[in-house]
């Protein structure tokens, strides 16, 4: 479990766009598309699918209009395969994303909601559509937590 994560879903009057960047045709790239595909929406739980091709998604993004935006993807974070880390998009200047056509940094500005990414280290971005077992399991467990969650109150 997450307690980052655990403190972004307490926030039940903000809605929060949780978004699966990655490449499904490079093992473990695709994570975070494995990962918005079984999250349950909800009021205040939303998903999308964006792969590669983020700045097609801009407006789709803006029109859903979210408190809070968690970009969730592969990351070379230079610790063990299925470590992860869900860091405020000013952290990230120290790692690695694998397949993008626009950095996360710069397709920020735009959008208004402060952005997150939920950042998974992957054993494999080698061609193939199988995410390894050990990213599987982290995975698994993200969408666990995202779905099982349930408030104190």
């Amino acid at each position: 479990m997450l307690p980052e994560l655990e403190k972004l879903l307490s926030l039940l009057d903000k809605k929060i766009l949780f978004t699966g960047i990655g490449n499904v045709l490079k093992s473990d790239d695709g994570v975070g598309v494995y990962i918005s595909h079984k999250i349950k929406q909800r009021e205040n739980i939303l998903t999308l699918s964006v792969e590669v091709s983020i700045e097609n998604y801009i407006g789709k993004i803006n029109s859903l209009n979210p408190d809070i935006l968690v970009f969730i993807d592969c990351v070379e974070l230079g610790l063990p395969p299925g470590s992860c880390k869900l860091l405020q998009l000013n952290e990230i200047q120290d790692f690695t994303f694998n397949t993008h056509n626009i950095s996360l940094k710069r397709i920020s500005d735009f959008f208004s909601a402060p952005i997150y990414i939920l950042a998974i280290q992957p054993l494999s971005v080698d061609f193939g559509e199988k995410i390894s077992y050990i990213v599987t399991k982290t995975a698994d467990d993200i969408i666990e937590q995202i779905n099982n969650y349930k408030s104190n109150k």
